[in-house]
This record gives structure tokens, sequence and C-alpha cells, in this order.
């Protein structure tokens, strides 16, 4: 497909805790970086991929944003307007999992937002639970360096062996030839846990997007499976349980 700046990132993601036990575990993956204004299109040109339809693959607007399948665009300006944030006619890109076979679970997803001019201007990180909940930090891009770093209090219940007064660091770089995504979870004594994707560009064709569907054909299911299989590791291990308090259906909050 020619003139697509959608693409495959093809890598890995690693976990690894540090306290009150230690534990780490790993597992490939892919996920695709969606321009917004081209999803329809793309949709058109793989068979096997659709645009809020069932198929082998498939992207849906209700998976993200305000989750009632409305426009993910109009929601992300709204969104940014609420913090004085204009991008005009500019470009939003969305890191996640594409939908297999009708099911996905997208731990975090990741929104680039751009001005006409291809300068980034905010990012939203789109955080998800096990409970069906939501929550999404929004931060003003102020850095001009490819690197970013974000940082906030943690607001959404998550891991059960995580208490919820904790931070979360975030030190990303801008999509290119790689994609790196750090994600440093702290406390008031230091660090508890590390979360880190890394990727490698690919085009966004049939054969590429084929040849990641082959190679992991049940990633969504193996996503969820993993979260509960490493949350029983960690069960035996002793690591003691925190009660989920409050409900949040879906949610955000405007970070500084």
């Amino acid at each position: 497909m020619k003139n697509i700046s959608s693409s495959i990132y093809s890598g890995i993601i690693t976990h690894k805790r540090f306290k009150p036990k230690k534990h780490f575990f790993s597992y490939k993956t892919f996920s695709l970086l969606i321009n917004l204004k081209e999803i329809d299109s793309i949709s058109k040109k793989i068979s096997f991929f659709s645009y809020n339809r069932f198929n082998i693959l498939s992207f849906y607007n209700v998976d993200h944003g305000p989750r009632n399948g409305s426009s993910l665009t109009e929601w992300v300006k709204k969104t940014l307007s609420k913090s004085k944030i204009n991008i005009g006619n500019g470009t939003i890109k969305l890191l996640c999992f594409p939908r297999f076979f009708g099911y996905v679970f997208n731990p975090l997803s990741i929104f680039y937002c751009y001005d006409k001019n291809l300068k980034l201007k905010a990012i939203l990180y789109e955080v998800k639970n096990t409970f069906n909940e939501q929550h999404t930090y929004v931060f003003r891009s102020l850095s001009s360096s490819k690197v970013i770093l974000h940082k906030c209090s943690k607001k959404l219940y998550v891991s059960p062996f995580i208490e919820m007064k904790t931070f979360y660091n975030f030190r990303l770089s801008k999509p290119g030839s790689n994609i790196n995504v750090l994600i440093k979870q702290t406390d008031a004594y230091g660090t508890l846990l590390i979360a880190h994707q890394t990727g490698k560009r690919i085009s966004l064709n049939s054969n590429n997007l084929l040849y990641q569907f082959l190679k992991h054909p049940l990633m969504s299911f193996k996503v969820i499976a993993a979260i509960h299989f490493e949350a029983f590791r960690l069960w035996i291990k002793g690591v003691k349980l925190v009660k989920k308090k409050i409900n949040i259906k879906n949610n955000l909050s405007i970070e500084k």
C-alpha cells in the first residue's frame, strides 16, 4: 500500500518485578501503529483485516476512547481541548493490539497526537484492567528530543498485587524505525515494577500482516492468559493481594 504511514511493530514485551518478590516474564508480540485517518483505507486493501466488522484481524472504535463506537478522532480532539491543545487537522496515531477473531485485550494503548507540521503535541496513555475498566492519562508533549518522559500518580486499579498509592514513570521514544515504551512503577520506597515494550518497524501490508498473524495466531488470547498465569505465580510466591475498593468504568485525567 503506497503512502501509508501506519505500520507494524514486531517485538517483545517484558515485565520485571522487584518487590516484595522478584518476578520476571516476557513474550513476543506485535502491535499496530494506526494513523486514524487511514484505518478505513487499510481495511479496504487487506481482505483479512476489517474496521468495525468481524474478521480474522480487526480494529473497533468501541475498544478505545469513549468506548461507545463513536469517532476516536473527534474524541481525542475534544479531550485535548480540555488541556487547551489544538492539533487542527493534524494526525493521530494509535499504538495498540488488533482484535484476533473478534477478541482483544490492550493493557496499554497510546495515542500520539501531531499537528499539521508533524510536531508531537500530546500523548494519551490508555490503561485498561481485566475488569473492563479504563483510565486515560493525558499529557502535553513539551520535549523536542526523541525521548519522552512523563510521570503521574496511578488512578486505576490494575494489578491485585500492587497498591494504589504508586506512580507511573513513562519513558518512550517517538515512533520511528523502532519503538520503545518503558513504564517504571514506583512507590515512596523505590521501584516496584518495570514494563517494557520494544519493536522493530515493518511496513503495514497484506504479506507482512499475514506473516505476523501466522507467527502469533492466538496473540490476544495469549496476552490475557499470560496475565492470569503470572498472577497465579505471584500468588504462589506469597505476594499479598490488594483488594479492589472502587469501580471506574471509563475515566481520564489531565496531567501536567
